[in-house]
């Protein structure tokens, strides 16, 4: 397999690892990670939900969830009650500890973009944005579809000799 060291999905790729790293490292700071904030950001911004919803909005394993609520509910900053309609199903609030912390958190994604992207051409970000959109759902079209098991044909390699 050939890599392509300047290609979009190359760079894609480490851009995404590069946000990722320092979103990791503003959150932290306060002693959460990147899916425990997401799972706040949720019950701030949309009110109590059910787990099972959640996660399927998120697209996180339940077994994953599980344990990020275990720790969100550990450390005070949500509650996890029954559902008093199905018993079975748990519903995640935030606390008022959670809406403390909330409340005193940047957001890390914006901070991240704002760094990234500062000075950037608006209209070149509107391009990347609708070649990665169109890329992305290409993509899970492709995996989705009936004919997923067909490879397109290998393209050569880069001639690096200039």
């Amino acid at each position: 397999m050939v890599i392509q060291e300047d290609s979009v999905g190359t760079w894609a790729k480490r851009y995404h690892l590069a946000a990722r790293a320092m979103i990791e490292s503003v959150l932290r700071q306060h002693d959460l990670g990147p899916t425990q904030w997401l799972v706040l950001y949720e019950l701030v911004n949309d009110g109590p939900t059910k787990q099972r919803d959640l996660g399927q909005r998120l697209k996180i394993e339940r077994a994953t969830l599980s344990g990020i609520v275990a720790t969100l509910v550990r450390k005070g900053l949500i509650d996890q009650v029954p559902d008093p309609v199905d018993q079975r199903q748990r519903i995640l609030r935030i606390t008022t500890a959670g809406k403390d912390l909330w409340d005193t958190l940047p957001d890390p994604i914006a901070l991240a973009n704002a760094i990234a992207f500062d000075g950037a051409d608006g209209a070149e970000l509107a391009t990347a944005v609708r070649v990665l959109q169109a890329a992305t759902h290409r993509l899970n079209q492709h995996s989705e579809g009936p004919d997923r098991d067909v490879a397109p044909k290998r393209s050569a390699p880069p001639d690096r000799r200039n």
